[in-house]
């Protein structure tokens, strides 16, 4: 080997050991050990731009020293059916984001941990919806009938209102096997209707315009225009007034009442870091995080806070509707149905 030869050689081979160990200690850093963080699985909305997410994970560290580490899989629905799949061998610590419409299939798994959190004692009774704490409410807030009050001037009153020929393709739905808003909304169709609900919706599908897979992508084609309604909750008007300062978006009023969305988190039994997942709970619970959910998740806390201005558009349900969970059967029929008068 010459000397120029073995010159180039040595230089490669120390550069090589230079950048592994930098490598190394880049993956230490960015991947603290099991116990200093806690892996939570989430809906995609939680952990956009404008969510709560993000905030969350600097201000639980700085509070515990501990990271929280969120992965996100669409919508609540989606969330639920990856629990179902994986089931012990879930890779996560706190599963966040089903509400109490799912809360049942979750904990007939037996993967929830019950934990009564100190600060539980702050929440507002009527949104602790299992007396055990194997589910955990964080949030809550009313499904509605969201319009653009330029393009309709006279919103519906019902859910009855929503076939009139006037509104032919002009809603926007969510499929309630992904998302948690197309669940609420059914299952409102259901309680409402009772076994008449599928001919509720074969006089509905001349109104729809499509179905979305989730809240998100739903939403955004609302907002885009494609379509001047869109099911999604009593809270969304303010996201426009605060960031576009209009009171165009509206929450429909139906003289029936609106159905709560309590959302809900969960320790799972099998987590790696079980004693942080607890303080992460607690840290849920505590003004610091519910601060932050009215204008990064628009929904209303579920401790006793001053609720922000932009919450001054955003009508309260006179009338609280809670209807029973929509079956695995039902959802099927729903399916069927849906496939057979499908367009969009």
């Amino acid at each position: 080997m010459n000397r120029t030869f073995r010159a180039v050689f040595i230089f490669f081979c120390l550069l090589f050991t230079v950048s592994s160990f930098l490598s190394a200690r880049g993956t230490k850093e960015t991947n603290p050990p099991r116990e200093q963080e806690v892996v939570i699985w989430t809906y995609d909305s939680f952990m956009s731009e404008w969510g709560p997410g993000p905030q969350i994970e600097k201000d639980f560290e700085a509070d515990t020293g501990i990271r929280a580490r969120f992965v996100s899989y669409g919508d609540a629905g989606t969330l639920l059916s990856r629990l179902l799949f994986d089931k012990e061998k879930a890779d996560a610590d706190i599963i966040l984001g089903i509400d109490q419409n799912m809360m049942q299939k979750a904990m007939d798994t037996g993967l929830l941990e019950s934990y009564v959190s100190p600060n539980a004692e702050n929440l507002l009774p009527e949104t602790v919806v299992d007396p055990d704490f194997r589910v955990i409410p964080y949030d809550y807030s009313y499904f509605a009938v969201v319009y653009d009050s330029e393009r309709i001037p006279n919103p519906p009153k019902s859910l009855e209102d929503l076939t009139k020929p006037e509104f032919a393709q002009s809603l926007i739905l969510m499929d309630p096997r992904t998302s948690s808003p197309g669940l609420g909304f059914l299952a409102w169709t259901k309680d409402v209707y009772g076994a008449e609900w599928l001919d509720y919706w074969q006089r509905l599908s001349p109104s729809i315009l499509t179905i979305a897979d989730g809240w998100s992508s739903g939403y955004g084609l609302f907002t885009s225009g494609e379509a001047p309604m869109v099911i999604s909750y009593t809270t969304s008007p303010g996201v426009h007034l605060l960031n576009e300062q209009t009171e165009r978006y509206q929450a429909a009023v139906f003289s029936g009442g609106h159905p709560v969305q309590i959302e809900l988190a969960a320790i799972l039994k099998n987590a790696k870091n079980k004693d942080g997942a607890k303080r992460f709970i607690d840290f849920m619970l505590s003004p610091a995080f519910q601060e932050l959910i009215p204008e990064t998740n628009w929904m209303y806390p579920v401790i006793s806070i001053p609720l922000p201005d932009s919450f001054r558009i955003n009508p309260k349900s006179e009338k609280t509707l809670l209807p029973n969970p929509v079956s695995d059967e039902e959802l099927d029929e729903w399916a069927r149905f849906v496939a057979g008068i499908k367009r969009w």
